[in-house]
């Protein structure tokens, strides 16, 4: 598992240049492309198998027959270290299971050189890889992402960035943190910090491949009890909501109540009802947590 320059050719390791010259065999995303690096270095194998992510199955059975009949192959990908948002996993797979070993050569990495290039904590991280294409997807992505309290590193595309930085600023993020890295050790490297709303603005021309580092939440996560609360309120009334969460995680019961009553009334206040859905008990008349269950199935 050969990693090779994210964009500088210079920051290839003497170790991965000496296993890309002496293998048999180099499985690789693009062919063009890393023909380009074998030239750099006068390497010159034997063999270039094409491997991406819309060929990985059968690319990777062709691979496994090589290493099978002892051949020596290095996986490498367009850029940065091998797996990381990039074509990998079936081959390694087949390869433990097969017994056959799997050596890391490791380099350059654009997760890594983010984090080092940013004053937000580097751990506890999450690295999400590329966002979901979509805007719905990916703002389910981020919404799941913004409860968490550790350091979140993505990639995203050029085209996409806009989006995703609006989307973050619509769903109340706008004052967090973020590092946007663009063409990271290339001529034209670009690397802002400041708050989301604000980052756009700095980013400069929307070209290249970026790298975004994204502060953690600031509110504590929620509990077990909250988070199956939220599930429970969308069908049941704030008691017996509270009641059934209460008992699955052995959370206090009143606390919890005290909240469904307290999101009970956001939603009927961003949504401007008067009285309750029907079905449910109203506001006044919603059992307390010492209360009986009538009225309410």
């Amino acid at each position: 598992m050969v990693a090779t320059p994210i964009g500088n050719l210079e920051d290839l390791t003497a170790r991965a240049a000496n296993v890309l010259k002496a293998v048999e065999t180099v499985a690789c995303e693009d062919t063009r492309r890393c023909r380009i690096l074998l030239r750099h270095i006068d390497a010159s194998p034997g063999e270039l198998l094409s491997l991406h992510d819309q060929n990985e199955a059968p690319a990777a059975r062709r691979v496994m027959r090589r290493l099978s009949g002892g051949t020596d192959v290095a996986l490498v990908s367009d850029a940065g270290t091998p797996r990381l948002s990039d074509p990998g996993f079936e081959l390694v797979r087949a390869a433990h299971d097969a017994r056959i070993t799997v050596s890391p050569v490791p380099g350059p990495s654009a997760l890594t050189a983010a984090l080092s290039a940013s004053p937000l904590p580097a751990a506890p991280c999450t690295f999400e890889g590329f966002l979901p294409a979509r805007k719905g997807p990916r703002r389910q992505a981020l919404t799941r992402l913004l409860q968490r309290p550790e350091t979140t590193v993505f990639f995203e595309a050029p085209h996409r960035l806009a989006g995703t930085l609006a989307d973050l600023e619509d769903l109340g993020a706008g004052e967090r943190q973020i590092t946007v890295c663009r063409e990271m050790t290339k001529a034209f490297e670009t690397i802002v910090h400041g708050r989301v709303a604000a980052a756009l603005t700095h980013v400069g021309p929307l070209r290249g491949e970026f790298v975004c580092v994204l502060e953690g939440s600031r509110e504590p996560p929620p509990s077990d009890g909250e988070t199956l609360l939220e599930l429970l309120l969308e069908e049941l009334p704030p008691g017996r909501a509270a009641r059934l969460a209460a008992r699955a995680t052995g959370e206090s019961r009143t606390a919890l109540y005290r909240l469904a009553i307290g999101r009970r009334g956001m939603v009927e206040t961003r949504a401007g009802q008067a009285a309750a859905v029907s079905g449910d008990t109203s506001p006044g008349q919603e059992e307390s947590p010492g209360s009986t269950e009538q009225g309410a199935r």
